[in-house]
């Protein structure tokens, strides 16, 4: 397989004789370039995905589907009060700060809309209910009834095609032509027989990957992942970032990622936070836990892979059980036996293989943090009414406003050393899943303008070259605790939103300036 490459001028027109010619070209068909397709067909633009795979899957169909928005239509229908600019603000705290204003502000601004538009062409969206994800300050997450990413993007694919955009499967992209002027002219796509189609553009969309699946370039800017699981695409080989570089692209973010403290092992399954936020813990070979688990799944991977092993035990009871059942990866991970039961304290000190002493004062300091705490388990222990509940209480109140933390009404004398509030205690019998960290997906990539216009070195834009979800930056910043849930799909279904329209306003500026 030859690396991915930029060539001056033109396809040979002998060679390449038969090559079609569409305005606009996308190579990826995650959610990011099927989103941007379908908005282009529905204008009457004629557009092509270019799609390594037999069917279009990527980051999308391994994550967990949930598109994050605020102020569309589904939303406010469920009576949630939410705008952009308090998810904005969201995604800003999540990242202190750092994340590409920019962006923050045009990713925000377009996924209402963005949603909206996918709703009028048959995805039907219901927002999560149950609990709050880490740094969400209301329920925004979008899902199909599925629940999974292989529906969104089996979803997507059909609106898009249905739409009148072509998909062009089992076709790698791996050569860009450039004119003197630095104009993509077309690119060329490895098929599984050896030959290259050559198909010539006006506009390109880089909507293809990010690096997670290049050991190298892992090693080099994400070096806490460098031993980590992978539990990305292998199609994020880093090649947008390899033609940016031989175009003059800057690049911005490279060590911004999403890591997951919750790879079940040795299953290989994605277990949800759900999990962790309901009121589950994470506690280490030794019987303890060692962060504040509501901080957030990003960062919970550097937390469990600095653990003996790089493992932890999901500790939680039937409660969160219950819930985590509502999920269908976590079904799918039970049914692979996953998930184990034990009756008590020694029985689940004996599969974490630690001292059953250590492991009860653990759980011990799993309760709820009011003055006049139990010094036992903490069950039935008289919550102070004080309390706040978190995230029950913010979805009850119907703007999703509780983070999960509780208030109490007085100083604890016996505080968590983690600093995490609980809501309530665990009660027998326990379920516990053993997970490691993983590294799913990179935040980083080609630096891109509000409108997803690739920028050079000077922070100009490249004549018709943009660039979305994996291939660009997104809105973590530069680290992994910057990665607020739904970050992701948030930069591939709106920034698809916005790179359509980009590319939509280029082939008219095109057309004017030929006219004139």
């Amino acid at each position: 397989m030859s690396a991915p490459v930029v060539k001056q001028g033109k396809p040979d027109a002998a060679a390449h004789a038969d090559a079609m010619h569409v305005p606009v070209l996308i190579i990826g068909a995650g959610a990011c370039g099927l989103t941007a397709a379908l908005r282009l067909a529905e204008a009457g633009i004629e557009t092509v995905l270019i799609e390594r795979d037999a069917t279009p899957s990527g980051s999308t169909a391994l994550s967990s589907g949930f598109i994050p928005a605020a102020g569309s239509a589904v939303q406010r229908a469920a009576g949630i009060d939410d705008d952009a600019a308090r998810f904005a603000a969201d995604i800003q705290a999540k990242a202190h700060g750092t994340a590409a204003p920019h962006l923050v502000a045009a990713y925000t601004g377009a996924a209402a809309a963005a949603m909206d538009a996918l709703a009028r062409h048959g995805l039907a969206f219901d927002v999560l209910d149950g609990f709050l994800y880490p740094g969400h300050s209301a329920r925004r997450m979008h899902t199909l009834p599925e629940r999974t990413g292989q529906a969104l993007v089996a979803a997507l694919e059909r609106a898009a095609t249905t739409a009148g955009a072509m998909l062009l499967a089992r076709a790698l992209a791996r050569d860009i032509w450039v004119d003197d002027d630095g104009r993509v002219t077309a690119v060329g796509c490895e098929r599984p027989d050896g030959s290259m189609d050559v198909i010539g553009c006006d506009v390109l969309l880089l909507a293809c990957n990010g690096f997670g699946g290049n050991t190298a370039m892992v090693a080099e800017h994400l070096p806490a992942m460098r031993e980590a699981v992978y539990g990305g695409h292998v199609g994020n080989d880093g090649s947008a970032i390899a033609w940016g570089r031989q175009l003059g692209a800057r690049l911005a973010d490279l060590g911004g990622y999403q890591g997951h403290g919750s790879w079940a092992t040795p299953q290989g399954a994605l277990i949800s936070w759900a999990v962790m936020m309901d009121g589950g813990v994470q506690i280490n070979a030794r019987g303890q836990r060692f962060h504040d688990e509501t901080h957030g799944y990003s960062e919970a991977a550097v937390h469990v892979l600095s653990q003996p092993g790089g493992v932890a035990w999901n500790v939680f009871d039937d409660r969160t059980l219950a819930l985590a059942r509502g999920f269908p990866d976590f079904v799918a991970a039970e049914a692979g036996h996953a998930v184990k039961t034990c009756a008590g304290l020694p029985e689940l000190a004996a599969l974490i293989g630690c001292d059953v002493e250590t492991l009860r004062r653990t759980l011990e300091g799993v309760r709820p943090n009011a003055t006049d705490s139990d010094p036992g388990l903490g069950i039935d222990s008289g919550v102070d009414s004080g309390i706040d509940s978190g995230i029950n209480s913010g979805i009850n109140s119907g703007n999703g406003s509780g983070s999960g933390s509780g208030s109490g009404s007085g100083s604890d004398p016996n505080p968590d050393p983690h600093s995490r509030r609980f809501e309530r205690s665990l009660q027998a019998p326990y379920h516990a899943i053993k997970v490691t960290g993983a590294l799913f997906h990179t935040q980083g990539g080609l630096d891109i303008d509000a409108q997803c216009r690739v920028l050079n070195h000077d922070g100009q834009p490249l004549p018709n070259l943009l660039a979305a979800g994996g291939a660009a930056r997104g809105v973590s910043g530069n680290d992994v605790s910057g990665y607020l849930s739904g970050n992701g799909l948030l930069s591939a279904v709106a920034g698809g939103h916005i790179a359509a329209a980009t590319a939509a306003a280029l082939l008219h500026r095109t057309l004017v300036q030929e006219s004139s």
